[in-house]
């Protein structure tokens, strides 16, 4: 009898161990390390990483081992009081990622995390989106990205969600995985790690179903890689720059769905230490996506149950409040031309900024000359500032609707507080459908 188990199990175990050997093979050797560091310096003294925007860069420093005790005792206790304080108004995707980074290992003695009540609310967002999109021709309240989080803190810590549900909303074909008909890697990359996560809790025996559903699952998982393999460039990355980390993850984790010769995984680590050292990761949320792939690390590495691993700080982090510094911008003035285009009706204006200023920038000019026909609003995210109103005309999900920035006719890759515009842009706000 025993002999008859041994052979499986041996099968199984070497089975487990082909996405670690990848990560392996893929992560940043201890040599290298400093090569992260403007990384780390990124994720703590950015304006960008206060409050719940803090979530995705607290979950990177805890899974890569960058913090020590006390410094992660710190964040912890500073982030608990976040969440309690703003929970009722988070999306459900926030809270989701909330989960992920208050429960990326067992932190220190003496802080109490009611995973079960955060759980259980999350749970309720979830149901949320999924009535939005039952409601609304299948679009949920935020984005797919987003609902991919919910299932993946749902099925980490042992939420209530429905396996058939998840099977049929995440088919390869859904259009929300799409952008202007592009395919959205960092959504599927997300994707993956969500089924993949729900995809071993059912082989695992944690949830019954229909072998269907998990012969669905399965299928989903293999179609997402090939769609993300097919937005690999020459040099290595995946989609872009920014949603190159989390598809690495993805990857990592799915490394039965693809042969070697389809991703060499050196070269897309490598590329992307050559665009850390040229300062390509100015965003906190862009670096704390990269950094968890450069580690060996991917976000089903998450267990509340494990002790975390603590660093020596060889970066010299401080958890303390950033100061504020207004960036220099020249004396000079330069002109550019800004439009606010709704349907076929254009408004246009010629405003004088400083050199050096962004987007952002032209479009408070703009308005402060003529606020009828170019007022906006704008909320910070974990990205900078994101144009939520023009004109008071709200962008909205269930719709599908957004602020499209573009400038010189080319729609922007950087958000509104990171592009800087130069003298002559033709920079436009443009109200659109995905």
């Amino acid at each position: 009898m025993r002999q008859s188990h041994q052979l499986p199990l041996v099968g199984l175990l070497l089975f487990s161990l082909i996405p670690r050997q990848q990560c392996e093979i893929c992560k940043v050797s201890k040599e290298n390390k400093t090569a992260l560091k403007p990384l780390v310096h990124t994720m703590i003294s950015s304006n960008y990483t206060k409050g719940i925007q803090a979530a995705k860069v607290l979950l990177s420093l805890r899974l890569g081992g960058f913090l020590n005790q006390n410094q992660d005792q710190h964040l912890i206790e500073q982030f608990i009081l976040t969440v309690r304080s703003t929970e009722p108004s988070l999306t459900s995707g926030q809270l989701a990622l909330a989960i992920l980074a208050l429960g990326a290992c067992k932190g220190p003695d003496g802080i109490s995390i009611n995973y079960s009540e955060l759980v259980k609310i999350l749970g309720n967002k979830y149901k949320a989106e999924i009535k939005n999109m039952e409601d609304h021709d299948g679009n949920p309240l935020t984005n797919y990205y987003q609902l991919s989080l919910d299932v993946l803190a749902l099925c980490l810590f042992s939420g209530n969600y429905s396996v058939p549900k998840v099977a049929e909303i995440f088919k390869p074909g859904n259009k929300n995985y799409y952008f202007h008909k592009q395919f959205s890697v960092d959504t599927g990359a997300m994707a993956v790690l969500a089924l993949t996560c729900v995809k071993r809790s059912i082989t695992s025996g944690q949830n019954k179903i229909d072998t269907k559903d998990l012969d669905n699952i399965d299928n989903h998982i293999k179609l997402l890689i090939r769609k993300i393999l097919s937005q690999k460039t020459e040099n290595g990355l995946l989609g872009n720059i920014d949603s190159t980390g989390e598809a690495m993850q993805a990857l990592f984790v799915s490394s039965n769905y693809y042969n070697r010769n389809q991703w060499v995984c050196q070269k897309t680590r490598d590329t992307v230490l050559k665009e850390i050292s040229q300062g390509a990761f100015r965003m906190p949320t862009a670096a704390a996506q990269i950094l968890p792939a450069l580690m060996g690390k991917t976000y089903l590495d998450v267990n509340k149950d494990f002790s975390c691993v603590y660093g020596s700080d060889i970066f010299h982090i401080s958890t303390q409040e950033p100061i504020s510094v207004t960036p220099a911008v020249s004396a000079s003035q330069i002109k550019v031309n800004y439009s606010v285009v709704i349907n076929n009706a254009k408004d246009r204006i010629v405003v004088s900024v400083a050199n050096g200023s962004v987007f952002l920038n032209v479009m408070e000019q703009a308005q402060k000359e003529n606020a009828a026909l170019f007022s906006f609003t704008a909320e910070e995210t974990s990205w900078g500032p994101y144009i939520t109103t023009v004109r008071g005309i709200k962008a909205n999900t269930t719709d599908r609707t957004y602020w499209e920035l573009l400038s010189n006719g080319e729609p922007l890759s950087k958000g509104a507080g990171s592009y800087v515009v130069h003298a002559g842009d033709d920079l436009e706000v443009r109200w659109s459908t995905y």
